[in-house]
């Protein structure tokens, strides 16, 4: 099977009308996870033999410099790849595959190991927005990139191979399945209505408020009625944005605040890190008319309570639809109830 290993293929799946990403030599990738600590104080802020940290050799042979803010580098073991081979085998039968082209990047949050998102300065997180504008820019301009997928997984519930705050970029020739969905159910409401279907879930959600878990002048976060896991989270501008990068410096400042807020509010209910997967749902960069395509961040945390999953098994998989353990308002309602300082800083004073 060696002459497969390290391959960027795409495979194609006919029953379920999506690609699936090859990318054995990802296999071989380096894990660092680390328990979560219940304090700042047992993770230094710096460490050796970690890949991300300042200084150090990452596992591609580079040298990451001695950064101070956000540091964004091409990911050593991508799994798309702008000279993805091309001499691929064909397949059988009704099989079909193609290169996995694309640009897969990691964002370093902080020079700091041991700090979250939730734990920057607010200045911070806004300096990460700023990055996430300046990448989908730079990389959706590009003719053969049709979406710029960026996400964060964080704590091992997730599989997270680093614990250093870092997000990733994936940039691919392809629309994400999720995203796709988004774009047509999103597009079919713009037809039938002529409004923005996630502007009418806004309205929803801000006229009961039960499920509304903070917000400001031009952003808010909410459990939406229709939440799959106990602390799903939704974040979003309350105007129209079809990606990140056209948010005004204004509603990047409230946008920040909110996704700090949420995160602290994630890990004070618990008093831990609370794991979680964080992509940023955004229009493909195809050229097509994505006007009623609103941009928000979605939360995934797997916790459904303290040490315990929400496993997917046989609807979520094999179903495909979730099974609700949780009522959302109520879990809104717990998120409110929680402290907007985090509770390392109540620990440090």
């Amino acid at each position: 099977m060696d002459e497969f290993n390290g391959r960027w293929e795409q495979r194609y799946h006919p029953l379920r009308d999506e690609w699936v990403i090859v990318a054995a030599h990802r296999q071989n990738r380096p894990w660092r996870g680390e328990m979560a600590a219940p304090n700042r104080e047992a993770i230094p802020p710096y460490q050796p033999d970690c890949t991300l940290c300042p200084g150090n050799q990452r596992v591609g042979g580079a040298q990451n410099p001695p950064y101070d803010g956000v540091f964004v580098f091409d990911n050593d073991h991508p799994c798309v790849g702008a000279n993805a081979p091309t001499d691929l085998p064909t397949p059988t039968g009704i099989y079909r595959n193609r290169p996995a082209d694309g640009i897969a990047r990691v964002i370093c949050y902080s020079p700091r190991h041991d700090l979250t998102l939730a734990e920057l300065a607010p200045i911070e997180v806004e300096n990460l927005m700023g990055v996430w504008q300046q990448q989908m820019v730079d990389l959706g301009k590009r003719p053969f990139i049709n979406h710029v997928l960026i996400f964060e997984n964080k704590g091992e519930a997730v599989g997270v191979s680093n614990p250093h705050p870092h997000g990733q970029i994936y940039a691919t020739n392809f629309v994400f399945k999720t995203i796709e969905t988004e774009v047509k159910a999103s597009q079919r409401h713009w037809q039938e209505t002529g409004r923005v279907l996630f502007q009418d879930i806004l309205a929803a959600e801000l006229a009961d408020g039960a499920r509304v878990v903070c917000e400001n002048k031009t952003a808010v976060a909410f459990i939406p009625y229709f939440g799959r896991y106990a602390y799903e989270l939704f974040v979003a501008p309350k105007a129209t944005h079809p990606t990140v990068a056209t948010l005004s410096p204004a509603e990047v400042a409230d946008f920040a605040a909110i996704l700090q807020e949420v995160t602290i509010r994630l890990d004070n209910l618990w008093q831990m890190p609370f794991p979680y997967v964080m992509p940023l749902h955004q229009a493909p960069t195809d050229d097509g008319d994505y006007r009623p395509f609103h941009f928000h961040i979605e939360f995934h945390p797997p916790l459904r309570k303290p040490n315990l999953l929400k496993y997917l098994a046989g609807p979520e998989i094999g179903g495909g639809n979730f099974l609700s353990d949780t009522v959302p308002e109520e879990k809104a309602a717990e998120l409110r109830g929680v402290a907007k300082i985090h509770y390392k800083q109540e620990i440090g004073d």
